[in-house]
């Protein structure tokens, strides 16, 4: 199973900037299904999951926005105290480190987006554990 791909756009931390964001993905056709922002006092990265990352990509970057392709694991865990919890211990007992995550309910299914370093040695790891990985078409139709 391949990895989610997620969009993520390096930009100022400044009035206006995801509004200009939106609005040439919005342009292009892109629908965005999930969006974190991370900033600090003057820079920022917004990343996204998009219906069309290659669309996306493409036309911010035509626009001279610093955008990369980001690859992730999306994990269905147990909507209900401890989820999080089993994915966390299973990756850290085999020395694997989340280096970015977050998450979202939708239609009653709590999904875990990961960033490690080894993300084929993650998948290994979880793939045997019972845990549902999910691929970029089905998380897009949650």
């Amino acid at each position: 199973m391949n990895p989610v791909k997620l969009i993520a756009v390096f930009a100022e931390n400044q009035l206006g900037q995801m509004a200009r964001i939106t609005r040439l993905l919005a342009d292009a056709g892109v629908n965005i299904r999930w969006v974190t922002i991370a900033t600090n006092d003057e820079l920022g990265v917004i990343k996204f999951l998009v219906d069309k990352c290659d669309v996306a990509y493409q036309r911010l970057k035509e626009k001279g926005l610093t955008v990369s392709r980001v690859e992730v694991l999306a994990i269905e865990v147990e909507d209900k105290p401890g989820g999080l919890y089993a994915v966390a211990d299973c990756l850290a007992r085999n020395k694997i480190n989340v280096e970015n995550s977050s998450g979202f309910v939708s239609n009653n299914r709590a999904v875990l987006l990961i960033e490690v370093q080894d993300i084929t040695g993650a998948r290994q790891i979880l793939v045997k554990q019972p845990l549902r990985l999910l691929s970029q078409e089905e998380i897009l139709t949650l």
